[in-house]
């Protein structure tokens, strides 16, 4: 296989707040390939924005503190660069569209005037040059009479046209690498599916590596190549899209599958997952997710969780249930 374009290596985020300092990304490792989308799925709170935003390194100081670990983008790590030379990879090689279209567009400036700042700031574009870029990216991404709507301001546009604009923002510079936070949140089901096929539509254009941070499993199954499983702050199952959906194995990620509302019976209760998800003040000790699991052995509760092959190295869960020396160990 063809070297990653993206590989992120125990990548550690932590927050100082009064009590402490806390992890809120916990060692998430994974490789993301050109051409190929990687889902980061989990429940909300689990650490997959966050994941995000260490990779663009936009997280505010204080409360973060600098992350640790490798993001390695073209044999340069991303955590070593200074701002300055971070900003040029930032938005124009590794760019990312926000989960609420609603609030990341500016209200005060029409829609030709942000985007001619993403030409300016990152392509040298000024201008009639920059607005001609603007109105291609608007064309690219299939928004009628895109003249006009450069002279738009956001409040002007529909939820379905503002994340086209954010997706034409984000695509303007042709980058390597889209990061996608729950992109289709905000948006009506015939909408969403209108957002999804144009991205990947695009995706195939440009061959570019998407990054696709959702919790709907159905946007997952249409997307995604691979995915990640993530439950407070760390990756807990790893694997290509058929494997996960096939033989999910983490209890955890077997709990979010038997979670779907499709696979409840009419007039039956959703199944629901025992327990809260942990406060990042007072994470379990041990595996995180051990209150909650119906297969907790006494090995859980202490002690770092290692990662086992569930059929071999492509597919990994972080469960003492495939270590082969426990095997008759289990039990509900």
């Amino acid at each position: 296989m063809k070297e990653p374009i993206l590989r992120v290596r125990d990548l550690t985020t932590q927050l100082k707040l009064t009590k402490g300092i806390y992890p809120v990304v916990d060692r998430v490792s994974f490789d993301l390939h050109g051409g190929k989308t990687l889902a980061v799925v989990g429940e909300s709170g689990c650490g997959k924005s966050l994941t995000a935003l260490s990779i663009m390194r936009i997280l505010p100081t204080p409360p973060a503190l600098p992350s640790t670990g490798e993001v390695i983008y073209k044999g340069v790590n991303l955590l070593k660069l200074s701002e300055k030379e971070m900003r040029k990879i930032r938005g124009a090689r590794i760019a990312m569209i926000f989960q609420d279209p609603m609030s990341s567009l500016n209200p005060v400036y029409t829609i030709g005037q942000q985007l001619s700042e993403v030409a300016e700031l990152h392509l040298e574009l000024y201008g009639d040059e920059a607005l001609e870029k603007s109105l291609q990216a608007l064309n690219d991404v299939g928004i009628t009479n895109a003249a006009d709507r450069l002279n738009d301001y956001p409040h002007q546009l529909s939820g379905g046209m503002k994340q086209r604009v954010m997706i034409a923002m984000a695509l303007m510079c042709e980058p390597d690498i889209l990061i996608a936070d729950e992109p289709t949140t905000a948006l009506d089901v015939t909408i969403q599916a209108q957002v999804l096929e144009l991205m990947r539509h695009l995706q195939r254009k440009k061959g570019m590596a998407l990054l696709l941070i959702t919790h709907d499993m159905g946007v997952v199954a249409e997307m995604a190549d691979d995915v990640i499983v993530m439950y407070a702050t760390q990756n807990v199952e790893f694997g290509s899209v058929q494997r996960i959906f096939d033989n999910r194995s983490h209890p955890y990620t077997q709990g979010l599958f038997e979670s779907r509302p499709q696979n409840q019976k009419p007039k039956q209760r959703l199944h629901v997952i025992k327990g809260t998800v942990p406060s990042i003040v007072d994470m379990p000790s041990g595996c995180h997710f051990h209150p909650r699991c119906p297969y907790v052995m006494e090995i859980c509760k202490t002690g770092e969780v290692p990662y086992f092959d569930i059929e071999d190295a492509e597919h990994q869960a972080k469960c003492w249930l495939f270590d082969p020396h426990l095997k008759g160990d289990r039990h509900a």
